[in-house]
């Protein structure tokens, strides 16, 4: 039998785990269970920490329990990797190992009026004043503001900080350290592709920045340890596989990226999930965009390795759209039935649908932004509303594709794509004419997954999974070509460009009549209005 190695795949709306063939790249099992998330106030998106562990040992049991029933011997199993939702910020008490506030996901608005604080009190007012370090504009979606949030906010946070039993992290810290012994020597650590989404780490000099901490006001012992991706981390203290290494980390995106084996300069994909992100191998120099894309780590893949770095464009509101569609519209009942009635319709029939939920992310970082429905006639029925909200998901992609193409200089001559939204048919092809490329689509949609395990085999001390060039396995795909005139294509997507101009500056946070309703105005608990302090006072201006 040849070696297996397991993934755990912590996304934003389900949990994963799948065990593959370190040989082949052949799925053996998975299970998967879905993740609640709860919307406390307008804009805030929250989830149990609790729950995302409990998820996760269900998913490892059920999927031991399904490889034993095909007498498969889940002692093949020689390591494990971890991929997560990016982002999405945690702090915990190391003494009890309990959370200490519920997880707040990466698409929370509840900082705007930090973030617009910020980048107001920065020299010229620009949202790129900490780029040269971090790659990242100053946003709500990163883990630094999350943090100060939790900081100023929440008592249970503040005394842990002070009495020095906070931890602070990313998704793959917390399951790491609990699945490596939590509160009983558990391994607080994180990756260099989860570091460089927090606003706190360098990316030139590769660790957590003393000087964004102090811009921040983050207290450094709170960190986890930045390590590379494919390294022995730790070891499962417990359940089935008790004694496995966990030994490769991963934020969902860079896993994707070598999941697809775009593992050279100038290659990339596209994650089709809640969000949208398509990242392009830049190889070992980080490249500063400037149309509106982030520069991120993309993977270290070992402790010896160089890292390599990615140009990306992240859209908020993907596969979420299609969940607005059955959750608050009830225009669809199940996720699969969009496709359906989207062909039903064959056309948006002039209908335009910005879903700026969280407002808009590549390449225009405006908060500000809100979801519009334009170009609505008589005529309009709930079939051209699905066909609206796929079309919204390919514009989007091809406004960054159109972004790193400026950026590189070099246009992409295909798009290489996966997530859970590409087994939609229709979408493949929609996503083809409106970027008049061809899309290519591996048969194995889990290549989020396959890039943790990869990277898990490939560490020091497992080497079960080879990632030389000629060594890859060979994954078969699926091609979707243009098949609509390129003009018609140009002019679908002016008309798009035209409604995005009218979501913009829709929010404000101006005082209004009831200040509990507004995204990023509120109470603090003890009744003060919250916002951000500004920074202290020894932040440099030049920074």
């Amino acid at each position: 039998m040849d070696p297996l190695v397991a993934a755990i795949d912590q996304g934003t709306s389900s949990t994963r785990f799948l065990v593959f063939n370190a040989k082949t790249a052949e799925l053996m099992s998975q299970h998967q269970v879905e993740i609640k998330q709860s919307f406390p106030k307008e804009g805030w998106v929250e989830e149990d920490p609790k729950e995302i562990m409990q998820s996760i040992y269900e998913c490892m049991e059920r999927t031991c329990e399904k490889l034993r029933l095909l007498n498969i011997d889940i002692s093949n199993i020689k390591a494990l990797g971890v991929t997560n939702q990016r982002e999405t910020t945690l702090v915990w008490d190391k003494e009890t190992g309990e959370p200490l506030y519920n997880a707040i996901v990466w698409l929370d608005l509840r900082t705007q009026s930090t973030v617009e604080s910020l980048i107001n009190k920065s020299p010229g007012k620009s949202k790129n004043h900490l780029k040269h370090k971090t790659g990242l504009p100053i946003s709500t979606y990163f883990s630094a503001v999350k943090l100060r949030w939790l900081l100023d906010n929440v008592e249970e946070v503040q005394q842990a900080v002070l009495s020095q039993r906070a931890m602070f992290g990313t998704v793959d810290s917390w399951i790491i350290w609990c699945l490596t012994g939590g509160n009983n020597g558990g391994v607080h650590c994180t990756d260099v592709s989860n570091a460089s989404r927090t606003m706190l780490f360098n990316i030139h000099s590769m660790d957590w920045d003393p000087e964004l901490c102090r811009y921040f006001d983050v207290p450094m012992e709170v960190l986890p340890a930045v390590r590379s991706s494919s390294e022995i981390y730790g070891w499962m203290k417990s359940g089935s596989l008790a004694g496995v290494p966990i030994s490769g980390c991963l934020g969902d995106q860079s896993a994707a990226l070598v999941g697809q084996m775009c593992l050279r300069e100038g290659q990339s994909k596209n994650t089709y999930g809640t969000g949208c992100f398509m990242l392009r191998n830049t190889g070992t120099k980080p490249m500063m965009s400037d149309h509106g894309l982030l520069t991120t780590v993309a993977y270290k893949l070992g402790k010896d390795e160089p890292a390599c770095y990615a140009l990306e464009g992240s859209v908020a509101i993907a596969g979420a759209v299609v969940c607005w569609l059955k959750d608050n519209l009830g225009i669809v009942q199940s996720s699969s039935e969009i496709e359906k009635l989207a062909a039903a319709a064959g056309t948006s029939h002039g209908c335009y649908f910005v879903p700026a939920f969280s407002g808009l992310y590549a390449p225009y970082w405006e908060p500000s932004a809100r979801g519009i429905i334009c170009g609505l006639t008589q005529f309009t029925n709930r079939n051209h509303l699905a066909f609206a909200a796929l079309e919204a998901v390919c514009f989007q992609t091809r406004e960054i594709l159109d972004a790193m193409n400026q950026d590189s200089g070099v246009p992409l001559t295909e798009l290489q794509v996966d997530g859970g939204m590409t087994s939609n048919r229709l979408l493949m092809q929609l996503q083809a004419d409106i970027l008049c490329i061809p899309v290519v689509r591996p048969t194995m949609s889990e290549t989020t997954a396959l890039g943790a395990a990869m990277a898990a085999g490939a560490a020091e001390g497992v080497g079960v999974w080879s990632l030389s060039p000629s060594h890859l396995p060979h994954v078969t795909s699926e091609k979707y070509e243009p098949q609509i005139n390129p003009d018609e294509s140009e002019f679908r997507y002016a008309r798009w460009k035209k409604a995005v101009q009218r979501s913009m500056n829709w929010e404000t946070n101006e005082p209004c009549c009831n200040t509990n309703v507004t995204t990023g105005v509120g109470k603090k608990m003890n009744g003060t209005p919250w916002g951000v302090p500004p920074p202290p006072p020894h932040i440099r201006a030049d920074l």
